[in-house]
């Protein structure tokens, strides 16, 4: 197991891509300050992770990548989480997409190649577009309003996608569409970025993960071809969700809030340490109270290590896992993300809140964990309706 104390370090015997990752971390914490008051997109870490070979990470080995599994990419992803928690989570789509296609039966051979390709050998990232205005998310049910259209030229799309994580720097879109066709089908196609119809609505202006260019992204009968279709389906045989898709996503999204949670709790050690009151003549750190408050963070942070690493250990080992365990892995290890963050600004006063200092921006990212699908109340009810045998 990974201790909270020294998460951060590299382990005996940890690959080399673990050692690059943590290299580059030092980088991005240093950039994350002005990219999150400008809402500016990271560009130069992208380039920086396709550098050293990270953008393959989930990208098999037959193919040229890295091969890494749920373990090695949560790992990753929490040391990127706790530098640039933006770019972790462009990161974790990114990395979502090649796992499924490495397991999945349904991804096209020669599109996966294709992908996997392009991502060993410069940035080419790609993330899923499923968010709609009307819709939400489609984890809830309901079919999208985005629509493809099939003719002797190509698939047509038109249509609006909001929370495309990204979009910025996005070389593909996998987006979530139905057919207009006598019968209706739903699922993914494959639209390259940039076609003609495409825009990019700069909507992202939020109160945490601010660089990572979650806009809206617009399809006005955009032409691709029709073997880019991926996996489309009657509506009714999207009733079980994907077990790759659903485990990975829960598990690399758990994994980056920790890491701004284990960010919030280096800076407080710091603070408590170097901040000595006229009164008391000693630093903050030798009062019990506040010795007392980091040891409740500890203890978050060591159930979050135990189940991030526990779970992805059982899914790289092929262990069946339900989609509610993953699920409730995700909402305990945000929770206890928020409440180490929270409990965090409780013992530093205005210092914490002031934005001279990281941690009212790790607040702000935390929070983020609370509305990132699967919510809570989804993953309650879910979890509440099988043990009732309702």
């Amino acid at each position: 197991m990974v201790t909270t104390l020294a998460r951060e370090l590299p382990q005996a015997g940890e690959p080399e891509h673990i050692v690059r990752a943590l290299q580059l971390a030092d980088v991005f914490a240093a950039r994350a300050q002005a990219h999150d008051r400008n809402a500016s997109f990271p560009f130069e870490n992208f380039a920086d992770l396709a550098r050293e070979g990270l953008l393959a990470l989930t990208v098999p080995t037959a193919l040229g990548g890295i091969g890494a599994g749920a373990r090695e990419t949560a790992r990753v992803l929490g040391i990127i989480g706790k530098a640039d928690p933006s770019t972790a989570l462009v990161l974790s789509m990114h990395y979502i997409q090649h796992l499924v296609m490495a397991r999945s039966t349904r991804w096209p051979g020669h599109l996966a190649r294709k992908l996997a390709k392009e991502t060993v050998e410069g940035v080419a990232l790609i993330n899923a577009l499923r968010v709609e205005p009307e819709l939400g998310s489609p984890a809830r049910g309901g079919l999208p309003a985005t629509t493809v259209r099939r003719t002797e030229t190509g698939w047509r799309l038109s249509g609006k996608k909001i929370y495309s994580t990204g979009a910025p720097i996005l070389k593909w879109y996998a987006v979530w569409a139905k057919t207009d066709e006598a019968e209706t089908r739903a699922g993914l196609f494959l639209v390259p970025a940039g076609l003609p119809g495409t825009s990019i609505v700069e909507s992202w202006d939020h109160l945490g993960l601010r660089a990572s260019g979650s806009h809206t992204v617009v399809f006005d009968d955009v032409v691709f071809p029709l073997d880019y279709e991926i996996d489309v389906r009657r509506p009714d045989d999207w009733k079980v969700p994907d077990f790759t898709q659903a485990t990975v996503h829960a598990i690399f999204v758990a994994a980056i809030y920790d890491g701004i949670a284990r960010a919030a709790r280096d800076w407080l050690v710091t603070f408590l340490q170097e901040r000595v009151p006229a009164n008391l003549g000693a630093p903050l750190a030798t009062l019990p109270r506040m010795q007392e408050v980091v040891g409740g963070i500890e203890a978050c942070l060591a159930v979050n290590a135990r189940l991030i690493e526990s779970f992805a250990s059982d899914f790289d080992d092929g262990f069946q896992l339900s989609a509610i365990e993953s699920n409730i892995i995700k909402l305990t290890v945000t929770n206890n993300a928020v409440k180490a963050v929270e409990d965090a600004l409780s013992l530093t006063s205005n210092h914490g809140l002031s934005r001279t200092n990281p941690l009212e921006r790790h607040y702000r990212d935390v929070l983020c964990g609370r509305v990132h699908t699967p919510q809570d109340d989804a993953t309650r009810i879910s979890a509440g309706r099988l043990a009732l045998g309702v």
